[in-house]
């Protein structure tokens, strides 16, 4: 496995994009591998899922937070049609100029689409007093509510940030969160900031590979 490239996580920390034969993989500073181009069903499952719980919206309005390798971007676009936009919300600048330099033909060069919009910076920053401006929120960054790779991203899996999030979704509108692994009391946070909530076991390689989870949350009627 050899290193290609490092970027500078704003706030601390770095990432390390290393190839490995003809795939790729990003990694923490410590070691830890937060994607892969081997394994990504498990990102597709969570736009699959979120669209399945949506249904057909004319001139849908998607947000994914975290483009990594791009595979939940690419999932996204998939479900949407030709007059819908999906914002993607990339903090680091190095994820960004990977997706462009090695890793956009994995996932189909979803940036390219028409239909994707790029945000360089943090997803917060689209939620916080947005209004009802989304159908979909597909939050897949850290590992999950409690594999936290950079502490101001705690706001977004914290009550207060569940709040902006139910209050930033249309009626109607879904809310889904990877993570690589269960988290009991996030679950009990969903619930409590007033959502409807199921939790949804996914493979990150279709019917095989590490079980990862999803949430699936839609706000309940006040």
């Amino acid at each position: 496995m050899a290193l290609v490239d490092t970027g500078a996580i704003p706030g601390g920390g770095r990432l390390r994009l290393f190839r490995d034969g003809p795939h790729y993989v990003i990694k923490l500073d410590d070691g830890t591998d937060l994607m892969s181009t081997r394994a990504h069903g498990s990102e597709e499952a969570l736009a699959q899922q979120a669209a399945l719980r949506l249904g057909a919206r004319p001139a849908a309005q998607w947000l994914v937070g975290g483009l990594g390798i791009g595979y939940t971007l690419a999932a996204a676009l998939r479900q949407v049609g030709a007059d819908a936009r999906v914002t993607v919300a990339e903090l680091v600048p190095a994820v960004v100029a990977w997706n462009r330099d090695w890793l956009g033909a994995f996932a189909g060069h979803p940036l390219a689409d028409a239909r994707a919009q790029l945000h360089e910076g943090d997803v917060a920053e689209l939620l916080r007093g947005a209004g009802r401006r989304w159908d979909a929120i597909l939050l897949d960054v850290d590992n999950g509510p409690e594999g936290i790779t950079r502490a101001g991203n705690d706001w977004l899996y914290a009550p207060a940030g569940l709040r902006a999030i139910r209050a930033a979704l249309r009626a109607g509108g879904v809310l889904a969160v990877w993570s690589a692994h269960s988290a009991p009391a996030f679950t009990r946070r969903l619930a409590e900031a007033g959502f409807a909530v199921e939790e949804l076991p996914a493979r990150a390689l279709g019917r095989r590979g590490q079980r990862h989870r999803l949430w699936l949350a839609q706000a309940r009627p006040a």
